[in-house]
């Protein structure tokens, strides 16, 4: 990535920077947590309208900050500019969908989990239920 100011991205890549994040967060991108990303971009009225063209854009993006130094606060700077205080929610319960999704949870994943309720300022409460949401959705017999 050079020097210049990372690209400005959507309310819609927010989102999915978000979800490609929190897969990349442990430095292994589950077959998994991809599926579900592609399912919930494909899937959810929150993207309805998404140019998928674009995700390999955002997933370059987030590669390229997570190689710089201070790259996870350029990284958060970005969703927050990005994500109306309306999805940052949306935003928290889609990462936690990936990071269930393939049924373990790396300590790096739970520490990006941790970075994203403080940085999408996201009420504790709120957090847990969210939290509690996907692990039973996700849920293997």
């Amino acid at each position: 990535m050079t020097e210049t100011a990372p690209p400005s991205l959507s309310a819609q890549d927010a989102l999915l920077a978000v979800m490609i994040a929190s897969s990349a967060s442990d430095q292994d991108m589950r077959t998994a947590e991809l599926v579900a990303i592609q399912s919930m971009v494909n899937l959810m009225p929150v993207f309805a309208g998404y140019d998928p063209d674009r995700m390999r854009r955002v997933t370059q993006v987030v590669f390229d900050l997570f190689e710089v130094e201070d790259g996870l606060d350029a990284f958060f700077g970005l969703i927050r500019a990005a994500l109306p205080e309306r999805l940052r929610e949306t935003a928290y319960a889609l990462a936690c969908d990936v990071i269930t999704s393939d049924g373990r949870h790396s300590q790096e994943e739970l520490r990006m989990l941790e970075e994203m309720r403080e940085e999408l300022q996201i009420d504790r409460l709120h957090a847990a239920a969210i939290e509690w949401s996907a692990r039973v959705r996700h849920m293997r017999p």
